[in-house]
């Protein structure tokens, strides 16, 4: 139904301007000036002053409700910075678990309580760790931003914590052995892959997306990678980098070359048949997984490759900075997420340590 006076008009009466207009349903009026020292038009426009006022004010005093203030609100805001993958997976998640619980929920009448419900629901769904402790993260941001725009005063996720029941994945690494066995059973193409991924730490979107101008007698230049298809800068600024080969992995790289149908500086180390990049899920499920899993290494995949590579380098007591960089991420994330410690290195510790107590 269309809306009287949109913008607002004025009438004449004893001398003064009236101006009108429809706020909430209600007709308003208010004198904007005399006649004999405004015109009519003058009026109009101090009219349309009001109304825009009037319309600014009701917006942010709007109460929005959940799933409109995350679709209109925090989705577009938030999606400027996000890159494609994360876009994608992060406005999937919150649409699958909040906005479909929460969608026709005011602002304004969420509790702590409920929030943490929905958290220890999920956990026992079972959602895994990594999945459910987003969540929480995701309802502490979408309320924060709330709070900016005024339509709460407090913030009802700001103390919310992942329930102890969620699933917490289980981090392996592939030992020495497990390593030359991966690379035994694959053929020459997979088997670079796997030493790109598990010799030189890289990520498998910075394998795929590999050109051959990239790859230099030291190093492969890291500046972009292949997502679904789609070639995108690095997942971080750290992941800008040049990550070291090893001298065998580099005399595979030469002996692939030679193999190669195309070899110019932007043709892909890895084409696929109609000369893209290589698919990393289509190469992993018909080629790799398949030889692994007859082996015992099916749970192997680029994840334990990378993890493995952080944790062989710490067994052989490599500085960690030089690791996170060679892997692209910082040192934190290095020490506490990728690199493992085998249970026979924390027995050595432990030797040690009652060693030194019996010279005491």
């Amino acid at each position: 139904m269309r809306r009287r006076h949109s913008t607002g008009s004025v009438r004449k009466q004893r001398g003064r301007w009236i101006g009108m207009w429809y706020a909430d349903g209600r007709r308003k009026s208010k004198v904007v000036g005399f006649v004999r020292e405004i015109t009519k038009g003058e009026a109009k426009e101090e009219v349309t002053r009001i109304v825009s006022e009037v319309r600014a004010r009701s917006e942010v005093n709007k109460a929005w409700k959940f799933g409109e203030f995350v679709e209109q609100i925090y989705f577009p805001y938030y999606s400027r910075k996000w890159k494609r993958s994360t876009r994608e997976n992060n406005i999937n998640r919150m649409t699958i678990h909040l906005v479909s619980a929460f969608n026709d929920r005011e602002l304004q009448s969420f509790r702590r309580d409920e929030l943490q419900d929905l958290l220890d629901l999920k956990a026992k769904a079972p959602l895994s760790f990594s999945v459910v402790d987003h969540l929480r993260w995701d309802l502490k941001q979408i309320f924060d931003m709330a709070v900016a725009e005024g339509q709460i005063e407090r913030n009802p996720a700001h103390l919310l914590f992942t329930p102890k029941e969620a699933a917490k994945p289980v981090r392996r690494a592939m030992t020495i052995e497990e390593v030359r066995l991966c690379f035994g059973v694959l053929d020459k193409r997979e088997r670079l892959i796997a030493k790109f991924a598990i010799m030189a730490g890289m990520r498998p979107g910075e394998i795929f997306a590999l050109t051959w101008g990239r790859l230099t007698a030291k190093y492969a230049e890291i500046r972009q990678r292949v997502y679904r298809g789609a070639i995108d800068t690095p997942k971080t600024d750290q992941s800008l980098r040049k990550a070291a080969l090893s001298d065998e992995l580099l005399a595979d790289v030469e002996n692939w070359r030679g193999l190669a149908v195309d070899t110019r500086d932007e043709a892909w180390v890895f084409p696929s048949e109609r000369m893209t990049p290589l698919s990393k899920d289509n190469c992993w499920r018909r080629y790799m997984h398949t030889r692994l899993a007859k082996v015992g290494l099916g749970w192997a995949n680029f994840l334990v490759m990378r993890r493995t590579h952080a944790t062989l380098m710490k067994a052989l007591g490599v500085d960690g900075k030089l690791v996170a960089d060679q892997l692209g991420h910082s040192l934190d994330v290095n020490q506490n997420v990728y690199t493992q410690s085998p249970v026979e290195s924390r027995l050595d510790m432990v030797n040690q340590l009652e060693k030194s107590l019996r010279v005491m």
